[in-house]
């Protein structure tokens, strides 16, 4: 993988081949841009509905289903099929473009959310969950490099301001409407009721995908990652699997899935990103530390709040959204700005390590100090995630637009299985019957790792 940049890119200026789209200049409301922008709204709103939903009935689902054992692979296995096929479709994106990617794989979503939905066991819902990771990372990829060639430079920004906002209803009424459907209705409602939500943007994206055509072909590297995902992949499952059980056991898992980890991420990310190389390497390596450390401690405030501080489902969900509000807020703010995106990266990671730090303060304490501690870090979010996006695909060259796009993907949903992995782990061994134990040293894990992140974040900047 090259982190040359386009050679065609001036800063400050378009490159020609985003310059060429049709109605830049327009806005993304232009006649060139309309259908896009709606579609692809549509589709984030749809998954962030999924995402804040299921983060707040899992406490629920865990008791229905005597899961408890298995809370964290309710999340790590959607992050770890999403790895694999964020990989298989950077490369598949970047050879066929994005439109027969993205109906496959919001289809595939679909059918994990069925399978969830109708699971008789936490071991069934698991799969489910690992079937919707599947589709997901292939949506969401196709979805970057549709962005990447429709719209010129500077409208990215904006792009990813108005996908951040795409999160504000659900963030409004995700956590609630969630929480009240698993306690009046049943959790199972919280997955089959998304389904009829697919509709909508396939009809708006239809159009759009229609004009966006390959920008590359296939390579023996390309293909060669294919073999490199399937191994982080399995080396990631080994790993966590072997968290889970004791003794030797978890020493030889821990060897084997630390094995190919070690064979596969050197060819799937940027050279030189475990190094902290500056440029496009350090801002694939901040946005897999502040998601791990993020998204972990979103997992756990939930079961906290519930299972601490005698929450309900709906209660807890109030608390999600208040950060994911903050979040929103900020991706705003940054998309207005003329400020760089590195000042709002490194800002974005300050913040995000402050609100984690002062969510697990608040945790030992009251659940609803929690609520401000975690607009917090949802702000640090809205700043970082969509500056960090930005500065890739400016870094990026068309060509290879997909399979950059694809290792920031394969960065966030490393980062948050790994981490939500290794917090469960510690959560239920070494919280025991003092689940608060357990909790505060996850979040002094969430806290670190953070901390990491506002390092790498210091480095974005390539060498001139």
């Amino acid at each position: 993988m090259t982190t040359a940049v386009d050679p065609d890119h001036v800063p400050g200026r378009a490159p020609e081949h985003a310059k060429a789209a049709p109605g830049a200049g327009r806005g993304l409301l232009g006649a060139g841009f309309r259908g896009a922008t709606f579609g692809i709204v549509t589709v984030v709103t749809l998954l962030a509905f999924e995402s804040m939903a299921v983060g707040t009935v899992m406490p629920v689902v865990a008791g229905d289903l005597d899961g408890l054992a298995l809370y964290a692979w309710g999340f790590s296995s959607t992050l770890i099929t999403s790895l694999l096929s964020t990989v298989l479709a950077g490369g598949w994106v970047d050879r066929s473009g994005p439109a027969r990617p993205f109906m496959i794989g919001l289809g595939t979503f679909v059918a994990g959310l069925v399978v969830a939905g109708v699971a008789p066991s936490m071991w069934l819902f698991v799969v489910g969950r690992a079937v919707q990771g599947l589709g997901s990372g292939i949506a969401l990829v196709s979805l970057y490099v549709v962005i990447a060639r429709v719209y010129p430079e500077e409208l990215r920004p904006r792009v990813f301001g108005a996908l951040s906002a795409a999160w504000v209803l659900p963030s409004l009424v995700g956590p609630a409407v969630g929480g009240a459907v698993a306690e009046h209705a049943g959790w199972r409602w919280v997955f089959l009721g998304l389904v009829p939500l697919v509709v909508p943007p396939v009809l708006l994206l239809v159009p759009a995908l229609r004009g966006v055509g390959p920008a590359g072909t296939g390579s023996a590297a390309a293909r060669n990652r294919y073999l490199a995902a399937i191994t982080v992949s399995a080396g990631a499952g080994i790993f966590l699997y072997g968290l889970d059980r004791p003794g030797w056991t978890m020493a030889a898992a821990a060897v084997a899935g630390l094995a190919g980890l070690g064979y596969g991420l050197p060819r799937l990310l940027p050279a030189g990103t475990l190094r902290f190389r500056r440029g496009l390497p350090s801002v694939v390596l901040v946005r897999g530390l502040l998601a791990g450390a993020f998204f972990g401690t979103s997992v756990f405030i939930p079961l906290a709040l519930t299972r601490l501080h005698g929450f309900s489902a709906a209660q807890a969900g109030i608390v999600l959204t208040v950060g994911a509000l903050g979040w929103s807020g900020s991706a705003q703010i940054q998309s207005r700005s003329k400020r760089s995106r590195v000042f709002f990266a490194r800002l974005g990671a300050g913040l995000v390590t402050a609100g984690i730090v002062l969510s697990a303060g608040a945790l030992q304490f009251s659940g609803w100090l929690t609520a401000p501690a975690w607009v917090i870090g949802g702000a640090g979010m809205g700043f970082a995630i969509s500056s960090l996006s930005v500065l890739l695909l400016n870094l990026s060259p068309a060509a290879e637009q997909g399979v950059n796009s694809s290792a920031l993907q394969i960065s966030d949903t490393l980062g948050s299985s790994l981490v939500v992995g290794v917090a469960g782990a510690l959560v239920t061994g070494l919280g025991g019957a003092r689940l608060d134990t357990g909790l505060a040293v996850a979040g002094t894990l969430f806290a670190a790792i953070a901390a990491l992140g506002v390092v790498a974040a210091l480095r974005l900047e390539a060498r001139t």
